[in-house]
């Protein structure tokens, strides 16, 4: 009897932050793994990791995925490597704060091209991988998860173009799910509050790291989701931090 091969994901981001909680948590539960993010030696440390956590396969692709071939190549590394995709989890993002008026063009550019164009790339071109594991694995289907924030839900002050990238995000989940979720592939955009990262330290000063959402805390939503059936649908799931209104970061 042959024995079935484990499930496999690319996760961007993988190097630190969430994306690494969610890229040894995977490994620990015996995945094959394309890790991506844009520092070759954070990443290879990364891999490292995730061999020692038991990961099935893991490799490697270091690229900004702001440039737009990187979807393509990390996508041609994984399909490459293991022909199908089951989890696409896509961690890798960068804020800028500041408030609309006056607003650099440039950093309105480049925070469009890595939180909203990369996944959609890589939704789009990755499509092909994600229906070929949900037609292999049924019962388990593919599953796009995504970073969002909750100021993509709720207007947060200094963080109108972040909030724009990231609702961006939100609706190309929702609509994956009217296009997809009939084929076995559905979406989830994850719209945190302040998570306790390097993202994060720069409010450090207002919102000190133990009021921040831990780490772990995402990683165990996102294991959840992953074991969801593919005929439930969770469109976003919005977490936010205790002692706030639920309606800020």
């Amino acid at each position: 009897m042959t024995t079935p091969a484990p499930p496999s994901a690319l996760v961007t981001g993988a190097s630190r932050g969430i994306g690494h909680g969610i890229a040894l948590a995977l490994a620990r539960r015996g995945w094959s793994l394309t890790l991506v993010a844009r520092d070759p030696e954070r990443l290879e440390a990364a891999a490292v990791e995730a061999r020692a956590s038991g990961a099935a396969l893991v490799q490697t692709v270091a690229a900004d995925l702001a440039d737009p071939d990187a979807a393509s190549t990390a996508l041609a590394a994984h399909g490459s490597a293991l022909g199908s995709l089951d989890a696409m989890v896509l961690a890798a993002g960068v804020g800028s704060a500041a408030p609309l008026a006056g607003y650099p063009v440039s950093r309105y550019d480049k925070q469009f091209a890595l939180n909203t164009r990369a996944p959609f790339l890589l939704v789009s071109e990755g499509m092909p991988l994600l229906r070929a594991a949900a037609a292999a694995r049924p019962a388990r289907g593919a599953k796009v998860v995504a970073l969002a924030s909750i100021g993509g839900v709720y207007a947060e002050p200094g963080l109108s173009v972040y909030g724009a990238t990231k609702a961006a995000l939100i609706a190309l989940c929702r609509g994956l799910n009217a296009e997809e979720s009939g084929n076995g592939v559905t979406a989830t955009a994850i719209a945190p509050g302040y998570v306790d990262t390097d993202m994060s330290a720069w409010v450090h000063d207002s919102v000190p790291p133990e009021a921040m959402i831990p780490v772990e805390d995402v990683v165990t939503a996102v294991l959840a989701l992953l074991d969801l059936s593919p005929r439930t649908v969770v469109n976003e799931l919005v977490i936010s931090r205790a002692g706030t209104s639920g309606y800020s970061a």
